[in-house]
């Protein structure tokens, strides 16, 4: 396999991420604690380069894992004076998979779910001068948890494992009484933001101070401003109370089902909008996981956005929350996958049903109630951590059957906890009776509708190689869909599924396009981007025009 290393990856700094990691809840005083680690792991003793994982090139380590076993981190650290008589919290951005953290050899705290962040207040374990902070984690790749597509035999559609930490790691203090969470409704031109752990405080919104009751404030919007791709207006706020002070923004903008042209349609801010969008697994090709630098999800945002692409379906993983700011920020709209739980079959979940067979009862599907549970609070926390962040318009619950259980059961659950966005209930198949959208994958037949009453949106499409050997990962094995061997070729032809297969179903419904995929993953070289990000396969002059037709074809009036 060829190591591959972004342009951000080959200028790597000391101190990689050291950005702020909370956009959306900044406090001023913090401590970021990446860098160089003491790392422990199968009798050996060495150093790592936090956050990026043991598996890949830029933790100094590449090594094969052996799955199931521990790896403990070790750091020192000192506080800042200033610092002094204040709580301190302890932040980590996440851990793959169990965490258990101590401070100077005492508990701290425990962690299970590899995917989303954690903290825990250590003051009472810290000590005058240096402290030693340790991480014992281990990734058993077991299926009971949220588990994305890592395998241990890597290859295809399936990855390489990402093991211990792989998102920053940071120190924050507070004081006794603190802003634990914000929490942000808008509807229509009103914004209420609650400050979870307050009741009373100020807002400060663009200038203006509001006060807050109860930890709330309800917010008239003069003039109101909507987001969307092409405007994507933030409104910057501050929120103090206790002697605590975060910084935070909000979007105003509306999602809604209405019928136009005789069809039901997805659209935002009150017009039928076509969600243009790129199957985005975020994978990197040094970081797996992390890429090199936060300013790597600019790039891939605005390389999309020069193309006409307005959406990124972000698949079978949540990323730090630095990503959601940029597509916040730059106006890119967010599909956003849940994380599979459960054990995948490829005859019943990938083979029959892309051979038609897509019908399934899923009430007696993955019977185990620890699967289960584990699912639906990790949906849950899911939904609490990425809620405030606009850009975010749809949910996916199950990917192809992936773990799907009682699919209409968690529609009802997750509508409940966010009922302001669309939800995709069985992206692909195995559709049961709730879901706010008709979701289609295709790959192997001319693209089509479906035939329910429903906002129509293909889920995945194309899928299409063309390998560019020095930017490749696996020089023996290709995989894709359909094959190409010179540039000219592959952008022809992408041009004409567009505009011969996708243009055409709009007027018959069609209201989300997801094309796989952004960018090469190991095996897979069907991204617009290659693995390490170095070539643009399709160039804005090849394409926007397409993009541009896509987005004209909708109809603009309500249909009686």
């Amino acid at each position: 396999m060829q190591k591959l290393y972004t342009p951000a990856g080959e200028s790597l700094s000391s101190i990689p991420w050291n950005t702020y990691p909370r956009p959306q809840m900044v406090r001023k005083d913090w401590l970021c604690l990446n860098g160089i680690w003491d790392f422990e792991y199968d009798g050996t003793r060495t150093q790592i380069m936090v956050p990026f994982c043991p598996e890949s090139l830029l933790s100094g380590l590449d090594i094969k894992m052996k799955y199931g076993r521990e790896m403990k981190y070790t750091r020192r650290f000192s506080l800042p004076e200033a610092w002094r008589g204040r709580r301190i919290l302890l932040h980590f951005g996440a851990v793959n998979r169990l965490a258990s953290v101590q401070v100077n050899g005492r508990a701290a705290t425990v962690h299970e779910v590899g995917c989303l962040p954690f903290t825990t207040d250590i003051t009472e374990l810290l000590l005058d001068g240096e402290n030693e902070l340790s991480v014992t984690a281990v990734n058993d790749l077991s299926h009971r948890y949220p588990w994305g597509k890592q395998k241990e035999k890597r290859g295809g559609m399936w990855y390489t494992p990402v093991s211990g930490i792989w998102q920053t790691v940071w120190l924050e203090p507070v004081p006794p009484r603190y802003i634990r969470a914000l929490t942000v409704t808008t509807d229509g031109s009103t914004v209420e933001i609650l400050a979870e752990g307050m009741d009373t405080g100020t807002v400060e919104l663009e200038g203006t101070p509001y006060p807050m009751a109860g930890g709330k404030a309800k917010i008239k919007v003069e003039n109101p401003e909507y987001w969307c791709p092409e405007n994507p207006r933030l409104y910057h706020f501050a929120v103090e109370a206790s002697g605590d002070r975060v910084e935070s923004y909000f979007a105003l903008r509306t999602l809604d089902i209405r019928t136009m042209d005789g069809k039901p349609r997805l659209c935002l801010n009150g017009k039928p909008y076509f969600f243009h969008g790129l199957l985005d697994q975020g994978y990197w090709s040094d970081g797996l996981y992390t890429p090199a630098a936060p300013e790597c999800y600019e790039e891939d945002i605005q390389a999309m956005k020069a193309l006409g692409f307005n959406m990124l379906r972000k698949h079978i993983k949540i990323e730090p929350e630095q990503f959601y700011f940029e597509c916040d920020r730059l106006g890119m709209i967010v599909f956003q996958d849940m994380v599979n739980c459960g054990k995948y079959r490829f005859l019943r979940d990938t083979a029959l049903p892309t051979a038609s067979f897509r019908s399934r009862k899923d009430s007696r599907l993955h019977r185990d109630p620890e699967v289960r549970k584990h699912f639906l609070e990790a949906m849950d926390d899911t939904v609490r951590l990425l809620r405030n962040h606009p850009s975010i318009c749809l949910w996916t619950i199950f990917n192809e059957g992936w773990g799907q259980f009682c699919a209409d059961e968690a529609y009802e659950r997750l509508k409940a906890l966010d009922g302001t966005r669309f939800i995709d209930s069985t992206s692909g198949w195995f559709a049961q009776e709730k879901s706010d959208v008709e979701s289609l994958h295709i790959y192997f037949s001319p693209l089509k509708t479906g035939e329910k009453n429903l906002p129509q949106i293909l889920s995945e499409f194309g899928g299409w190689s063309l390998k560019i050997p020095e930017h490749s990962f696996n020089l023996e094995k290709t995989y894709g869909y359909k094959k190409y061997e010179d540039r000219e070729s592959f952008v022809t032809d992408l041009r004409a599924l567009y505009l011969d297969q996708v243009l055409p179903l709009i007027p018959q419904g069609l209201s989300a396009a997801v094309y796989t995929q952004l960018s090469d993953v190991e095996d897979e070289t069907n991204g617009l981007l290659t693995f390490d990000r170095k070539i643009r396969k399709i160039a804005p002059e090849d394409f926007r025009d397409v993009s541009d037709r896509l987005l004209a074809a909708l109809p603009q009036e309500n249909q009686p």
